[in-house]
């Protein structure tokens, strides 16, 4: 790739991506949405089961890494959807910019919309479960690590699911499975933090799986764009 071609493609990732930043901007009523859901249900485990430190620490890992994976389909079916009502889906799938690119920006603006913002959340309800600072800064970090598999993984489906009827039921039952093992380890994580275990394992294998979804999902989400819109 010239160094021109390199200019322009760099210039128009940096295009989309700020355009996706300023569309939910303006609409930050889902973003606000999604982090309302993600306290509401996050804050109901503690009132429903009471004060009991023990129960709460062992529960507080698998209630959030749940509330978070929750909270962060709330926008998923949009990821393509609104490009696909307004023809800019079909403007991207002719752009000379490499459509993986393009997918790759789209999805890092949800998770900076969507994923960062759970994370940054998350210290705030540990609280509620009497979670230690060391626990505490494990589960934010995980999250860290993990809500950018949950973008990732979710943009397959949503480009499966585009322009389909019903199109965010199907993409729960497409994707939830998948987000299994990111569950099991962000999770595990805390519960090792909790026992006094270590947690490089299971950051190594989160971090691991973000590396190799960086960049098989990008590729896999453009091809099943391509398979939907013909």
């Amino acid at each position: 790739m010239t160094p021109v071609h390199a200019a322009g493609t760099f210039e128009g990732l940096r295009c989309l991506f700020e355009r996706d930043l300023r569309i939910a901007l303006r609409r930050r009523s889902d973003t606000v949405a999604a982090l309302v859901f993600f306290v509401i249900v996050v804050s109901l485990f503690p009132l429903g089961v009471g004060p009991e430190p023990t129960l709460l620490r062992s529960m507080a890992p698998g209630v959030v890494w749940v509330a978070a994976l929750l909270a962060s389909m709330l926008s998923l079916a949009r990821l393509f959807a609104d490009d696909h009502h307004d023809g800019t889906l079909e403007q991207l799938l002719l752009s000379a910019v490499p459509l993986p690119l393009l997918v790759a920006s789209k999805i890092a603006a949800h998770w900076l919309c969507s994923g960062l913002l759970l994370a940054l959340m998350s210290p705030l309800l540990a609280l509620q479960f009497d979670l230690s600072p060391s626990a505490t800064g494990v589960l934010m970090v995980s999250l860290l690590l993990g809500t950018p598999l949950l973008s990732l993984i979710g943009a397959i489906g949503a480009a499966l699911t585009v322009g389909v009827r019903g199109a965010s039921v199907l993409l729960s039952l497409l994707v939830l499975p998948l987000y299994i093992p990111v569950l099991i380890f962000g999770a595990g994580a805390v519960d090792a933090s909790n026992a006094g275990l270590g947690v490089a394992g299971h950051f190594s294998l989160l971090g691991a799986m973000l590396v190799v979804a960086s960049f098989l999902a990008p590729f896999a989400a453009a091809v099943a764009l391509r398979i939907s819109m013909e």
